[in-house]
């Protein structure tokens, strides 16, 4: 019998299930990597191309409710789209592997399984897998992402471009759902590492209790877990680009630890003494305004500054109408294409509501709302009820509102005016702490420089 040529990954902490398995499977595809500690995911993934992964939904002892294996399965979406995972989960543990396939998970089995369903199960992934590389191949010449027209997002784009070229450091900004990532893996694609690793973190997912272990990795023997010595983010990511999502949620005490790494180019293993010497560039970014955070000391200023060599904001979508219909045009053909639907246009009533619309959840929002569109409109037309827009109201700003606001803008530019733009003194004749000065800078669009 000729083997598929596919790689498959186990991840079990039950030998009896990695070695089972393996044995099964080998017999119909070509490579197969078995994983005994979840915490080597990210350095497998970074050296090799994997189709499929089998992932257990439980690794420790007493904590059976599945979701570490609903967190894996997300960092393993993160660092490889394209891998298809399977779940294996016990008998009596349906519901969370269910949880699972709404996540991005393609199928589970439960064990002990039967032989034939899990061969049955692995081919699929395996053929869905291929598509999703055939896809990727078939556009590779096109735009990988929407950037838009507007002359607000041109401008970020651009400046990405012209520092993606160097190795700086940059500080992404915006709101949720703006696009933050995209934008780090497009810096990522455009420069001269762009052939090496790139290692995503969500820090604002992370626990405090395990992110020094998650960055800086661990040696053998450092807690009770730690069974094998263990690189961390900052080394798989070596000689390539490391980012970090959600920075500014960081608490200040692990925020020295954060620094320490990024000022010495070194990082230092948990259990060990001797630094390793770290070759990365950093890319961050929050949805938070860091300089308010700083003078509210929430964030550290020195962090603030090493991360902030070049500093890009991108703004929310409710800034880019002339955006807002292309978008949801490119939106629409991604999910046309994912569903496998025929040609669906938007109704003319809908084109208005979608330019009308606030969008405060921005790109993710519209990206929600026409993926539940294309499932639910009929006669491959999508109404306003299939985009659920039916609340939509513009409302009329207050004058009153706006009368107060133009005094206080003012009493902000003037006592600046005198001042020099010196925000300490600005702030104690306004009777205003730096953090409250910022909000007013940023809320009236006022700038210091």
């Amino acid at each position: 019998m000729k083997k598929t040529n596919a790689s498959i990954l186990i991840i079990d902490d039950q030998e009896d299930i990695l070695f089972a398995s393996k044995l099964y499977l080998k017999k119909y595809f070509e490579t197969i990597y078995m994983l005994n500690n979840p915490k080597n995911i990210v350095e497998l993934l970074a050296k090799n191309t994997i189709d499929v992964v089998l992932l257990d939904m439980n690794y420790r002892i007493g904590f059976e409710d599945g979701k570490e294996g609903l967190y894996l399965l997300k960092e393993i979406k993160t660092l490889s789209p394209k891998t298809v995972v399977i779940l294996m989960t016990a008998f009596g543990k349906v519901e969370t592997a269910v949880e699972g396939l709404k996540n991005g998970a393609f199928d589970y089995i439960l064990k002990p399984w039967e032989n034939i369903k899990l061969l049955e199960s692995v081919k699929q992934a395996v053929d869905k897998s291929r598509k999703e590389q055939k896809k990727e191949r078939n556009t590779e010449i096109k735009d990988e992402f929407f950037t838009g027209h507007s002359p607000i997002i041109k401008k970020a784009y651009s400046l990405a471009d012209k520092v993606a070229k160097t190795d700086a450091n940059v500080l992404i900004l915006g709101e949720n759902g703006t696009g933050k990532f995209v934008l780090a893996h497009h810096i990522y694609s455009q420069s001269e590492r762009k052939n090496q690793p790139f290692i995503a973190v969500d820090l604002g997912s992370l626990n405090t209790n395990i992110f020094e272990s998650e960055l800086f990795g661990y040696a053998k023997g450092a807690f009770t877990d730690a069974k094998t010595d263990t690189p961390g983010r900052f080394e798989m990511a070596q000689n390539g680009t490391i980012f970090l999502d959600e920075i500014g949620n960081v608490p200040l005490h692990l925020q020295s630890k954060l620094l320490q790494v990024i000022q010495s180019k070194t990082v230092t293993r948990l259990g060990e003494s001797k630094p390793r010497s770290l070759n990365v560039r950093i890319i961050t970014a929050t949805n938070l305004n860091l300089k308010l955070e700083v003078a509210d000391k929430n964030f550290r200023e020195d962090l603030y500054y090493r991360i902030n060599t070049m500093e890009i904001v991108l703004p929310p979508l409710r800034e880019r109408n002339e955006d807002k219909i292309p978008l949801a045009e490119y939106l629409l053909s991604k999910m046309i294409e994912k569903y496998g639907r025929d040609e669906i246009t938007f109704a003319h009533k809908v084109r208005e509501q979608i330019e009308k619309h606030a969008w405060n959840g921005n790109i993710r929002e519209m990206e929600n709302k026409i993926e539940r569109a294309v499932i639910l409109c009929e006669n491959n037309i999508i109404t306003i009820t299939d985009l659920d827009l039916e609340q939509i109201t513009e409302y009329e700003d207050n004058p009153d509102d706006i009368q107060l606001s133009a005094v206080e803008k003012a009493t902000v530019e003037r006592a600046l005016l005198k001042n020099n733009n010196n925000i300490s003194k600005t702030a104690e004749e306004l009777g205003l702490s730096r953090g409250s000065l910022y909000r007013r800078l940023e809320k009236y669009n006022i700038s210091t420089n």
